[in-house]
């Protein structure tokens, strides 16, 4: 018998012990079978264990034809559903075939096996289990029920992302030591909001990324809220800027009162120095005003009152005032990665990919001045070159040879930017340079 019959007779008999527990709910099933399970605003009791569902929880196109020898399962023909028979029986043959961590990896199935195996704890693996509140559907449902018709504009103005849909998370980024300690502590800030409270430690959980693009800010923003389980709002100000001028500051309202209703979330806004640059200008007054809003929506925001945590970013923080720098209790700096980290981001972004006489070091000591984002289009180029060959093994030279032609195309880019500089004799005062030029 195949991992695959034990794929399929897992998924049947965890439908079946949350049907019959009435004690266990969503959070108990593992997240690719409450995904495909789920009906509506969760899953129903009984689940509708369709052929269909067996397939997207598990990805075998054909789940009967691996269970169909099988004494305790039966097919549907008319609903397609896919039943067992016997749940004792079935119950033995999967308890004899299983390992205590796959068993362990499923809160109801642990539930049942628990003081059968050693190891498994119904409690640990429900812990250990990604919550509900990260699956789309969920998200989803939230967003229709906060939000009628009459709101469809606040939404417009922001992306908002479930956790279980961003790839990148935090173990797939090289991080500096600072960046390191301080998503622990945001971690911890978020685990303990109620002991803040109590302690009147209300002025945490506002934190500015600054650094050059491609340096992984948005990526750790967006890898924090996975690792929080929490709904992931993005906002780009240059966005919200109304060719209205008056409706920009009603914009920014708009964005903070999504975030609050779909609290507790993760609450990032990008460009964060678009309009915060204004703050000084001779600009119009109503984007002055906007800029007020702003920062007064800062100040009301709180982890810990309003369970949400406030991310800025910007590549520019030489246009932020001493104003706007105040707003928040933490300033992550995002600096172009060191040479040993550009070899673990090698060593990161090359993982599925066979690299024959390998040496992510004399890449990272060719790659001086380059960003994680900067290696990551290195890599592509040495794919799609090698697929032209019809190879889908790469080699050192194919890395090497990836960079020449990388700094070669950014070299004609900010040659371009420098002429465009030149004929209208004025510059932005912005460096544009890069460590190749």
């Amino acid at each position: 018998m195949t991992d695959r019959a034990l794929d399929v007779v897992e998924f049947l008999l965890t439908a079946r012990v949350y049907e019959r527990n009435t004690d266990l709910d969503e959070n108990d099933l593992p997240p690719a079978v409450r995904s495909a399970l789920w009906d509506g605003d969760g899953v129903p009791r009984p689940p509708k264990a369709t052929g269909e569902a067996v397939a997207n929880a598990t990805g075998i196109d054909d789940p009967w034809d691996e269970v169909a020898s099988l004494m305790f399962t039966e097919q549907d023909s008319f609903s397609g559903h896919i039943r067992l028979v016997d749940d004792d029986m079935a119950m033995e043959w999967y308890a004899d075939r299983a390992t205590p961590d796959r068993i362990q990896a499923n809160p109801a199935l642990a539930s049942v096996y628990e003081g059968d195996f050693e190891g498994v704890d119904h409690e640990a693996a429900r812990d250990a289990n990604r919550p509900m509140q990260a699956d789309p559907q969920w998200i989803d449902g939230l967003l229709e029920e906060m939000f009628d018709e009459d709101d469809e504009e606040m939404l417009d103005l922001v992306e908002v992302q479930a956790p279980a849909e961003i790839e990148t998370t935090l173990e797939d980024l090289v991080l500096t030591d600072e960046q390191q300690a301080e998503t622990a502590k945001v971690s911890k800030a978020i685990e303990h909001r109620d002991y803040l409270a109590k302690v009147g430690l209300v002025e945490v959980g506002k934190l500015l990324f600054v650094g050059p693009p491609g340096t992984g800010k948005t990526s750790t923003a967006r890898g924090l809220a996975h690792r929080l389980d929490l709904p992931f709002v993005e906002v780009k100000l240059s966005m919200i800027t109304s060719q209205y001028l008056g409706e920009t500051a009603k914009n920014v309202e708009k964005v903070f009162e999504v975030a609050k209703r779909l609290a507790p979330c993760v609450l990032f806004i990008d460009e964060f120095d678009f309009v915060a640059k204004t703050r000084t200008s001779d600009e119009h007054a109503a984007i002055k005003r906007a800029v007020n809003t702003l920062l007064k929506a800062i100040d009301e925001m709180s982890l810990v009152k309003d369970d949400v945590l406030l991310i800025g970013a910007t590549n520019h923080p030489d246009e932020l005032d001493a104003a706007v720098w105040r707003r928040f209790d933490e300033i992550l700096s995002f600096p172009k990665p060191t040479e040993p980290m550009r070899a673990d981001i090698i060593r990161i972004v090359t993982r599925g990919i066979e690299v024959e006489d390998f040496d992510p070091e004399e890449i990272a000591a060719n790659t001086d001045g380059l960003t994680g984002s900067d290696l990551r289009l290195v890599l592509r180029e040495a794919v799609l070159d090698a697929l032209v060959e019809d190879r889908t093994t790469l080699s050192q030279s194919d890395l090497l040879t990836a960079i020449e032609s990388f700094e070669e195309r950014d070299h004609l880019r900010n040659l371009d930017s420098l002429e465009e500089a030149v004929e209208t004799e004025e510059g932005d005062g912005h460096d544009h340079a890069h460590a190749h030029d």
